[in-house]
């Protein structure tokens, strides 16, 4: 297998209410997915499935052990997926409001980086 990258795309997801850092690693990732199209995957790549491609995702993030990596990939309709989680992100004060079930006044920010690869091997390149 030659895996090459063949796109990079960065995101940022905030949870104001709730303190979910799923949620906001998750809002992370659809954002980075909403800023790109891989047409080029289907165009010059010629890749007949598009689970054939592979997605590897970085989340940083406060309090990364308590991401659920599993409903973070959720938010990825195609491809094989990996995620790493690091300390990072965001985290500020806001307000504490009970009727939004809030257990403290802070506002979670989540950074992610998308990167698509192809395996070369398997890729059919046309001009």
């Amino acid at each position: 297998m030659n895996k090459k990258r063949f796109a990079i795309e960065m995101g940022m997801g905030v949870e104001q209410h709730g303190q979910d850092v799923t949620r906001a690693a998750a809002k992370a990732v659809k954002d980075a997915i909403s800023r790109v199209s891989l047409v080029g995957l289907l165009e010059m790549v010629e890749l007949r499935d598009l689970n054939e491609m592979f997605v590897e995702v970085l989340i940083a993030c406060p309090r990364p052990e308590e991401v659920d990596t599993d409903e973070v990939l959720q938010a990825l309709p195609f491809g094989q997926k990996e995620i790493m989680l690091v300390e990072g992100g965001m985290v500020l004060h806001g307000h504490q409001l009970p009727i939004l079930e809030d257990r403290s006044d802070e506002i979670i920010i989540a950074n992610a980086a998308v990167t698509v690869y192809i395996d070369t091997d398997k890729a059919v390149i046309t001009s």
